[in-house]
């Protein structure tokens, strides 16, 4: 099934369009690397349950335009091509034009052999919208089709024709309802006006609704159109894994050292950045201590793996840990130690385990002091933002049709954002880079200044790329698989769900009086404001819970 991920170069790209041009087709810098054997990841086709399922990345132009959607470049239309024999097409594929082409969708092939088959024909098309009336450049007219299912079938998306005649039933397949999930709006792909809030039509992709390491929603790649801004997909809906071996397809470990070794990113420090990242059994070796809710004055050293932490539970503030009693000891710990430091890597099932997500956890022994931007002055926050124990993570989104790299989560304090492997610089073959920012490790794809606030108030997020960075391949710790059972062995620290640092005690608004008698009257109290609202993960006032008590340990990143 090779041919399943072949990409084609779409043709008919209107020389006027200050889009990127459409041919321009992203590719990862190098070629995949063959994977080792194992049952089913990489083969190119996975089995959802009767149903076989093909990731095609080549497309047929059908339409596009040249202005709205994202920066107002326009959206371009597509059906999938080089389509095996046996399958058939779910739906079209939508890309907006500020980026190169790099997309996907599902087709689908009848494996059950039974009369109440996995697909079906339509029995009708409904003309949702077309772009007649529509006064802005585009490649002719483009006209958007529902499916009408047979009794017991969903459509999974539309098709889109540039003709206004119906088009054929034949190429086109409905899946049976068991098959089929509820799924929801995801990114704004294009609409007539400069926003998705523009009233009249606007198109979205796909994503399944209920997302997690337990879910089984498939996204098929497609994409709905709408006539009004909401959440709501119609009779549109997103694949089903029903498979009793739904697993199989996920990477065995020497297939997962294999990804790491491929996609493993690199994580490059302010030249300005004082704490540094360390593995977890270097903090706990250097003199880190657990203490215990009304024994405060008797803490104990952890040991190397965390064996004497208290397991499960919940954060209920009955124990923290804190760095080393001695200030000296304490200063050096902060620094963390880069030449030493290792990695944590959880690997997950998504999207009904058709993607491996690979969590790449960084933890910092130490967190330090934020900076605001208070319009044109920039000033340090004295003691807001600190904390004991930092995690961040990155997190790889590999396709188990064949092993490659599609997106990229990037940790930023308590959010975070995926970035498309397109958007994404490249080093050393296939491995991402990202930029820690200063002091406060939130993670960027790219170098220089985010503000996180308002625009004339905000915390600074100061990225560069220096001579200090971390090679998250180099040494690394898979601390969790749950999909492979017994096989990974979980560290004693991962299921310690307390704080990894003590509450910061520190007074607040002493700390933004300080701040205050450096701005002019009319700046004061904006900054107080701004400051007040943000949450305790930035202020840095509560201690940290690890990797296992975060939501997206077991959901999807958001």
């Amino acid at each position: 099934m090779g041919n399943c991920l072949i990409f084609n170069s779409p043709t008919d790209v209107s020389k006027k369009s200050k889009a990127l041009p459409i041919e321009t087709t992203f590719k990862l810098p190098s070629p995949l690397p063959t994977w080792p054997p194992g049952e089913g990841f990489g083969t190119g086709t996975i089995d959802v349950g009767g149903l076989q399922v093909c990731q095609i990345s080549s497309f047929t132009k059908v339409w596009g335009t040249h202005e709205g959607g994202p920066d107002n470049l326009g959206a371009t239309f597509y059906e999938p091509s080089s389509i095996p024999q046996g399958f058939f097409m779910l739906g079209c594929y939508a890309q907006s034009n500020n980026r190169p082409l790099f997309g996907w969708v599902l087709v689908g092939k009848d494996d059950t052999g039974t009369t109440a088959g996995s697909l079906n024909k339509p029995i009708d098309y409904t003309l949702v919208w077309s772009s007649e009336s529509l006064n802005i450049k585009q490649d002719g007219i483009g006209y958007f089709w529902l499916p009408t299912p047979p009794d017991g079938y969903k459509p999974l998306g539309h098709l889109i024709t540039n003709s206004p005649h119906k088009p054929s039933l034949d190429n086109f397949r409905c899946v049976r309802s068991d098959l089929t999930d509820q799924c929801q709006t995801d990114t704004w792909i294009w609409g007539p006006g400069k926003d998705s809030s523009t009233v009249g039509f606007n198109i979205f992709g796909l994503r399944p609704s209920n997302r997690g390491t337990q879910a089984m929603g498939v996204s098929v790649g497609t994409f709905v159109g709408q006539t009004q801004n909401e959440n709501n997909t119609g009779p549109v809906a997103c694949l089903k894994n029903i498979n009793s071996t739904k697993y199989s397809c996920m990477p065995n470990p020497r297939q997962i050292e294999a990804l790491l070794q491929t996609y493993s990113p690199f994580v490059y420090f302010h030249p300005d950045e004082a704490y540094l990242p360390s593995s977890v059994s270097w903090f706990f070796n250097n003199g880190a201590l657990l203490y215990k809710k009304g024994e405060e004055s008797k803490p104990v050293a952890i040991g190397s793996m965390g064996t004497n932490l208290p397991q499960g539970g919940s954060n209920d503030g009955a124990y923290w840990l804190d760095l080393p009693a001695d200030n000296k000891a304490k200063d050096r710990v902060k620094k963390g130690d880069l030449q030493n430091s290792q990695v944590n890597v959880h690997i997950k099932p998504m999207l009904g385990a058709t993607f491996t997500d690979i969590a790449v956890w960084i933890f910092y022994p130490f967190n330090g002091p934020a900076r605001a931007k208070v319009e044109f002055i920039n000033i340090p926050l004295g003691r807001i933002g600190e904390h004991v124990g930092d995690w961040e993570h990155v997190t790889l989104r590999v396709s188990n049709f064949n092993g490659e790299l599609w997106s990229v989560y990037l940790s930023q304090h308590s959010g975070g954002n995926w970035v498309n492997a397109s958007d994404l610089e490249f080093q050393a073959g296939n491995k991402a880079v990202t930029y820690a920012s200063l002091h406060g490790h939130a993670m960027y794809a790219k170098p220089g200044l985010v503000l996180q606030g308002n625009g004339a108030i905000g915390i600074r997020n100061d990225t560069a790329k220096s001579k200090m960075f971390l090679d998250t391949g180099l040494s690394f710790s898979l601390v969790a698989a749950e999909y492979l059972g017994s096989a990974i062995t979980e560290p004693p620290w991962l299921n310690y769900f307390r704080e990894w640092g003590p509450k910061i005690s520190y007074d607040i608004a002493d700390e933004i009086k300080k701040v205050e008698k450096l701005l002019p009257g009319k700046l004061k109290s904006a900054f107080d404001k701004f400051v007040k609202g943000l949450p305790n993960e930035v202020l840095g006032q509560e201690g940290p819970t690890g990797p296992k008590d975060k939501r997206n340990w077991s959901g999807d990143e958001i």
